[in-house]
């Protein structure tokens, strides 16, 4: 009988507990995650996170204790059907995980972009196709909008292997949420992770969108000038290549911007959300200013891919090796080290005596 990995989640978020759980299938190993949330205001599971703890459970056919609203603490046990040719980083048999078709309702305005991010690792144990429909917020706070997970963070992991897309019917901002959207992903065979350097700004892609009820106040279109213009391009050199003013359906007022920039080595990304009360050139404004604050960051070393980028590659370099320039070690980044190497991980992290950024290396991992 397989070990419980007994995890305390006192100190850490919901990225933690959503982490846990993507480890706890690619490893095929139970978990008990206790204190969950605790030192937030309103601790344990909320909408979002136990919408995320009830797709992994259909998904794996796991067995399940604490799955409730409120709980702070949660057993789960994927019980996998082992594969003989497929390792984990410890050398032990990973499952094999079926795919199929699922529906998902969060419920609320919680985040579908973070449900679809504990999903996608799980396409290194797929044997085919998965595809899940979710229900909830496209494009809310504490999350990556919509458009940076389908143009920042997909493209860069194709990269390395991943094999997924995703298709948007709806738009769902906060309160409301009601967007729907579904991610699709195939059996991919991940590959270790080499962004190290930056190398040369190349271009710019920019993303803007408005619900239908803010189309008469041109929202998207004063986004985009306003993030262009705090950018400079013409004094940078680099390239505005993509410009997409959108206007969506949605239950609830709301609007995103997406700044995405590719450079030699890899891609990195910015984004903002519109609020009540700020004006809409202003919230471009505050997506450019991210951008920009990378761009200054020239020295050397300087890291290849956002902090936001940063921590969310972290499972992917534990699970094949490499390594990665993170702009800072944030407390996300240094959560999600302590749990990797909770799970068996070896991960070195070298800060670089010159600035904040620091490399974090993983040695290749075991061959079957």
């Amino acid at each position: 009988m397989t070990a419980v990995r007994e995890l305390d989640g006192s100190e850490a978020g919901g990225q933690f507990v959503r982490t846990a759980l993507t480890l706890s299938v690619l490893e095929n190993e139970p978990v008990r995650i206790e204190r969950i949330r605790d030192n937030r205001p309103n601790p344990g599971l909320a909408h979002q996170h136990l919408a995320v703890l009830e797709t992994m459970v259909e998904l794996c056919d796991a067995e399940v204790s604490g799955a409730e609203l409120d709980s702070k603490t949660v057993a789960f046990d994927p019980a996998l059907e082992s594969t003989a040719n497929a390792t984990g980083w410890r050398g032990q048999d990973r499952g094999r995980l079926s795919g199929g078709s699922y529906t998902v309702d969060i419920g609320t305005a919680g985040s579908m972009t973070l449900l679809f991010d504990t999903l996608l690792p799980l396409a290194s144990v797929l044997d085919s196709q998965l595809s899940v429909t979710v229900t909830g917020g496209t494009d809310v706070k504490w999350s990556p909008p919509l458009d940076y997970f389908r143009h920042v963070k997909l493209p860069l992991l194709r990269r390395f292997g991943l094999t997924a897309a995703c298709d948007v019917d709806r738009r769902g901002f906060y309160p409301n949420g009601g967007g729907r959207a579904t991610l699709h992903l195939a059996p991919s065979s991940l590959e270790s992770i080499d962004l190290v350097e930056r190398g040369s700004p190349a271009e710019i892609r920019l993303h803007s969108v408005e619900s239908a009820s803010l189309s008469d106040r041109d929202v998207a279109h004063r986004q985009a000038e306003g993030a262009l213009e705090r950018l400079s391009l013409e004094d940078t050199g680099i390239e505005l290549t993509e410009r997409r003013e959108s206007t969506v359906s949605s239950p609830s007022p709301g609007s995103a911007i997406v700044l995405r920039l590719d450079h030699g080595t890899g891609i990195a990304g910015w984004s903002a959300l519109g609020e009540r009360g700020t004006p809409a050139e202003r919230v471009g404004e505050d997506a450019a200013d991210a951008a920009n604050r990378f761009l200054e960051a020239t020295g050397e070393p300087a890291s290849p891919v956002d902090r936001h980028l940063a921590d969310q590659l972290l499972v992917y370099l534990a699970l094949e090796g490499g390594q990665l320039r993170v702009p800072t070690v944030t407390d996300h980044v240094a959560t999600s080290c302590d749990l990797l190497e909770a799970f068996g991980a070896q991960l070195e992290v070298a800060h670089d005596e010159a600035g904040e950024t620091a490399l974090v290396t993983v040695e290749s991992t075991v061959d079957a």
